[in-house]
């Protein structure tokens, strides 16, 4: 076996898998924990009364500030993956990215307005180094054992979706039932805690994500077969203008709307002067685009329209679907009665109680396979990685035993009532955090994503245009639940008492949606685009993702003002109606785009 083979990970197996592998699954579970558990107060915080000790915002201007923030996110991947490949390396682009995150977290817990905004500062800087270079990482290890591969990253994305659970259940409720500062510092704790878990067990990985060397970069040269077409001066000039209007307009966007136009980079343009700036960004960006498809060959060109078809297709996805910590987290906490009584609360305390305990064994099991394979050469860092555990089963524990004792189910002495924090109890009842339903979509992924890789591997596997057309089909019958139960509710009013059923609903058809699109947008960028022009496309993909995350933002802006002259119910049928036309679109354009893959599946 050769020194450089990664079989040499092998030799440490959990699972069948190296024990290096489940390094990862734990950093990213808190990295998810930290990004998903912040996420699902972000709205909540901004819109909540200052009495309630938020700052009592319009849902419009949360939502600009929200949509600006992960579309920066996104945006942000593509400045952390350069550094990480040509002069840091994937370790430490882990390590500075989640230093940064932890550090964001606790500006956030101070809650004042300047540490909110730096805290947001400093997250979308760390996701940026953070999120490209984890899956860079676990692609080196099993370079030489590629059949091993999908197994590896379906554990991987179980990790994903076990954080963002149990990020959302834990700092969404304390976040709502104790405070927002507890929500935002338990977040930067866990990521504090990963960071330090990965540093003291980085050895594990070899030589794998070190900083890059020439020899490194020589060998990737040679190995580079495809045509190489640079880029030139003008291009370069048109790069930069078009990505200096387009980030200078996602911060302005927000802050011309929050300040009441006092701030405002555009003003000299006029009433219109951040449409103009955005749509020059644009014009520039597409003019590249087309210029730069010509100079490739007939079949790579085709092949790159078929890549950016589909990246237009995943911004209107990404724009629908990323209401759920936007406007469908609004309605959860103003529209939807949440209060459970008798059977009902009981039961549903039974159910919750489930849904955090089992997972929370299983990753806990999978914790002691790592422990007892590592913890000879990485103890501190498995001693670390317990406490963590530890707290989160505290955590979890102390959840559910409030809930049981606010509802009257157990009975209450004055020092459960002091450990407990239970301000009054609500006989029989129990109120579910608005939080709460964004737990959904995790565990919904984590359930139905076997049956839907058997999907795939089978003879009915469709193509890729089928796939985006029934993943959004799938969008739209999520938004029809939501939009019929809203159905009721008169123009104008400010609160309402919709089942909490159309809400889960929209969360099982939009999950099933993610399962069909998510997957399948990235693995054709990486089947469809020659080596040489890879690093552009994924920029182009992520551009995509961005534009999409800003859209979720500019959607949810218009949730009141459509709320007041037509009704709630009315917006949440326009998305529907989105979601339809983009999947007519994919499915009607399939003869085009297969003959432009060139057979490519």
């Amino acid at each position: 076996m050769s020194s450089n083979s990664t079989d040499q990970f092998f030799k440490s197996t959990v699972l069948g898998h190296p024990s290096g592998l489940f390094v990862l699954f734990f950093t990213e579970m808190w990295e998810r924990f930290s990004f998903y558990g912040m996420r699902a107060l972000l709205i909540l915080f901004l819109t909540a009364s200052l009495g309630d000790g938020g700052w009592e915002w319009t849902r419009g201007n949360a939502s600009a500030l929200f949509g600006s923030y992960v579309g920066l996110v996104y945006l942000s991947t593509m400045l952390g993956g350069y550094f990480a490949d040509k002069i840091i390396g994937f370790r430490w682009a882990v390590v500075v990215g989640a230093a940064l995150m932890s550090l964001g977290h606790g500006a956030m817990a101070i809650e004042t307005e300047f540490s909110i905004y730096l805290g947001l500062i400093l997250l979308v800087f760390g996701n940026g180094f953070f999120k490209p270079n984890m899956t860079s990482i676990i692609s080196e290890m099993y370079k030489d054992r590629p059949e091993k591969k999908d197994g590896a990253y379906t554990i991987f994305y179980m990790g994903v979706n076990a954080g963002a659970f149990f990020g959302i259940l834990l700092c969404g409720y304390l976040g709502e039932k104790v405070g927002w500062s507890w929500g935002f510092g338990l977040a930067g704790i866990f990521m504090l805690l990963g960071t330090m878990q990965f540093w003291l067990s980085q050895n594990i990985f070899g030589n794998i994500g070190l900083k890059p060397n020439k020899e490194d970069k020589a060998r990737e040269l040679e190995l580079d077969d495809d045509t190489r077409v640079p880029f030139s001066m003008w291009q370069k000039a048109i790069i930069f203008l078009s990505a200096g209007l387009g980030l200078l307009w996602i911060i302005n966007d927000p802050a011309s709307k929050i300040s009441g136009g006092e701030f405002n980079a555009f003003a000299f343009l006029g009433d219109n002067g951040n449409n103009i700036a955005i749509l020059t960004a644009l014009v520039l960006f597409l003019v590249l685009l087309i210029y730069r498809l010509t100079q490739y060959s007939k079949t790579t060109r085709e092949k790159l329209i078929a890549v950016s078809f589909f990246a237009f297709l995943t911004i209107f996805f990404w724009a629908i679907f990323e209401q759920s910590p936007n406007s469908l987290t609004i309605f959860a906490n103003d529209y939807t009665d949440r209060v459970l009584e008798g059977n009902s609360s009981i039961i549903f305390l039974f159910v919750n109680s489930l849904m955090t305990i089992i997972p929370l064994a299983v990753v806990t099991w999978v914790l002691s396979l790592l422990f007892k394979q590592t913890f000879k050469k990485y103890g501190l860092a498995n001693i670390i990685l317990s406490f963590s555990f530890l707290m989160v089963w505290i955590i979890a524990i102390w959840m559910l035993m409030k809930d049981f004792y606010t509802a009257g189910y157990l009975p209450l002495s004055d020092g459960t009532l002091d450990f407990l924090k239970i301000e009054k109890v609500i006989k029989n009842a129990t109120e579910v955090p608005a939080s709460w339903f964004s737990t959904l979509n995790s565990l919904f992924i984590i359930t139905l994503a076997p049956l839907f890789s058997k999907w795939w591997e089978s003879k009915y596997n469709p193509s890729a245009n089928m796939k985006y057309g029934i993943g959004m089909f799938l969008l739209a019958i999520g938004m029809a639940c939501i939009a019929f139960g809203a159905d009721g509710i008169a123009p104008g009013a400010q609160t309402a008492s919709v089942s909490m059923i159309f809400l889960i609903l929209v969360y099982f058809f939009h999950t099933m949606a993610e399962l069909c699109i998510s997957p399948v947008g990235l693995s054709y960028v990486s089947k469809l685009v020659p080596a040489r022009m890879i690093a552009f496309m994924f920029g182009v993909w992520y551009l995509a993702v961005a534009i999409g995350m800003k859209g979720a933002g500019k959607f949810g802006e218009n949730i009141d003002k459509i709320a007041n002259e037509e009704g709630i119910s009315y917006f949440f049928w326009l998305l529907t109606i989105v979601s339809v036309a983009v999947g007519v679109i994919s499915i009607v354009f399939q003869p085009v785009i297969k003959k432009l893959m060139h057979g490519v599946k």
